[in-house]
């Protein structure tokens, strides 16, 4: 242990103290940093954020208070490149550290890992000036580098038909998808993503540069531009690590792979598109780890907990659950799963894709292609003796009817339907050609949700909004006072931090089945739940505000703004 301690600094070996006496760092890991330390050359801070022990904004907020240095936000980091007389970029690369300013005193540099002094005095040799150094984290260092100090890269023109020159420019795609920057950009964009809690990275070449995009919380914004001329090697380091045909650049293309960041395996789903400017690709993230599948942290609270358990433990019929994309509805039967996961019950699922494995569960993914449909796996599954069967999506007459079957001869059927409420799946399968009666018999409960930003509990503020604002809504004229965003450093200025649910729950009771076997629409089966005290998505949504949970412009992004 004392020979590895020797091979760093005494400002490194105390900063390892320092983790250990927060908290940080157990006995055990310690000790693997230490045994690690005499086989790497790598500095401390590096081989802590690969082992995952620390999120890279935790580990950069330790390392600037240990070093007691002052931080930078992304937005202060320089806009064009600072010049320095005799100073190789590839040092600035190496050594992870962006310059900000200069003057005939001192240079200001941004820098991630503030122990790495031989950096400070290489700098203060080459530049004659005192070093002053600000942090911030690692994905902003190299996201600066790449687009200051950019790594330009062209492909040859191919002529049209001809086969030589095909093959020498894919030869050259599998070559530059190989290199060091190109590989290095694609993990740093992956690393970040992770960090970021983002659900996707949309990689999209424009008519002037590669656009880089997360979707956090369910929005999109843009993290950084790339030079267009990266786009088809990056496209290409993609698909190879995604094993798909790095040749086909005309049609669309999916596939898997799984990456280890800070530590730990997370799968990625690939999907590639053409469009006008190249190919753009979009990798959803799928960390096994980050996805709570647990009614309450997904925010059901004890009453449609109530609901939704009587519904997925009876023996036989369907529970539904609507909304657009993007709204959770997969999760959510994840998390129904999960509560009636025993040894003792067959499960068999269905989906397009497989996004989470369950343990226990047999699950089968869609492959239309060799004609593995809906229904045609839901048919193979009745002659596999299960007893809870789940569907990705109801898309057709063809899966409808399937599902009502098995429902029908004894099994749980649990999917979900493309609708904006729970009472529009009614009439929606009604449109597909289902009989009324069949519904009636066989629909136990109907969720509708959708997801909402939290508001950040660090920056959120109270304010007391009109009562002319309330009286429309309906709302408790004595309530506590509503919050609204604001923007920080914890929730990168957005104001929110995380997403929940806001749910409807439609049973289907005598009320209902009476209008549905009347054929009536979607409003009236509404105002007939609502009249039975269903709570609708509004309502939640407005819940959610005055429990100073969300806002209300989230409440009406998402929502039609009526009870």
């Amino acid at each position: 242990m004392n020979a590895a301690i020797s091979r760093v600094s005494d400002a490194e070996s105390r900063f390892l103290e320092h983790l250990a006496s927060r908290g940080r760092l157990n006995a055990l890991a310690l000790e693997r940093l230490h045994r690690l330390l005499e086989q790497t050359s790598d500095h401390i801070a590096a081989v802590v954020l690969k082992l995952g022990y620390l999120a890279e904004h935790d580990l950069v907020r330790e390392l600037m208070e240990f070093a007691a240095l002052p931080s930078l936000r992304n937005h202060d980091l320089p806009r064009q490149p600072v010049a320095i007389e005799n100073l190789d970029v590839s040092f600035l690369r190496a050594r992870q550290i962006v310059p900000i300013a200069i003057d005939e005193e001192q240079l200001q540099i941004a820098c991630w890992d503030a122990l790495d002094d031989y950096a400070v005095r290489a700098l203060q040799f080459a530049c004659g000036r005192q070093v002053v150094r600000f942090v911030t984290t690692r994905t902003a260092i190299l996201s600066a580098l790449d687009a200051l100090y950019p790594v330009e890269q062209t492909l040859p023109a191919v002529s049209a038909g001809s086969g030589a020159r095909e093959d020498e420019e894919i030869d050259r795609l599998k070559d530059l998808a190989s290199e060091a920057p190109v590989i290095r950009l694609v993990q740093r964009v992956i690393n970040a993503a992770v960090a970021a809690k983002a659900s996707d990275i949309h990689l999209e070449p424009w008519s002037e540069a590669l656009h880089v995009r997360f979707r956090t919380d369910g929005l999109l914004r843009e993290v950084e531009r790339q030079p267009r001329s990266l786009g088809a090697s990056v496209v290409s380091r993609i698909k190879v690590m995604a094993g798909l045909n790095i040749a086909e650049r005309r049609l669309p293309q999916d596939g898997r792979i799984r990456v280890t960041v800070h530590g730990k395996e997370i799968d990625f789903r690939v999907a590639t598109s053409p469009t006008l400017h190249g190919e753009s690709v979009v990798l959803r993230i799928l960390d096994r780890e980050d996805i709570a599948l647990d009614f309450d942290a997904l925010g059901f609270d004890s009453g449609l907990q109530s609901v939704l358990r009587t519904a997925i433990g009876r023996p036989h019929g369907i529970f539904l659950v609507t909304g657009p994309t993007g709204s959770g509805k997969t999760t959510t039967l994840y998390a129904a799963l999960k509560e009636i996961n025993t040894p003792d019950r067959k499960i068999l699922t269905v989906e397009d894709p497989v996004e989470y494995v369950l343990d226990g569960v047999n699950q089968v993914p869609l492959r239309p292609q060799a004609g593995l449909t809906f229904a045609s796996a839901l048919r193979a599954f009745l002659r596999q003796d299960p007893d809870v069967l789940m569907v990705g999506e109801i898309r057709d007459r063809e899966t409808a009817e399937i599902a009502i079957q098995a429902a029908l001869t004894g099994h749980l059927l649990l999917s979900t339907l493309h609708t904006n409420s729970a009472a529009a799946a009614v009439t929606r399968l009604l449109d597909m050609g289902i009989d009324d009666y069949l519904l009636t018999s066989t629909l136990h409960v109907i969720l509708g949700q959708r997801l909402v930003r939290k508001l950040c509990q660090r920056c959120k503020e109270p304010y007391a909004p009109q009562q002319d604002v309330r009286a429309r809504l309906d709302a408790p004229s004595d309530a506590h006072a509503w919050y609204r965003a604001v923007g920080c450093d914890a929730c990168q200025g957005t104001g929110y931090r995380g997403r929940t649910t806001i749910i409807e729950a439609l049973p289907m009771n005598d009320g209902i089945r009476s209008k549905v076997l009347d054929r009536a629409d979607a409003t009236v089966i509404e105002q007939v739940a609502v009249r039975q005290s269903m709570r609708t998505l509004f309502r939640h949504g407005l819940e959610r505000v005055e429990a100073g949970v969300t806002s209300m412009e989230e409440v009406r992004r998402v929502t039609t703004l009526n009870g």
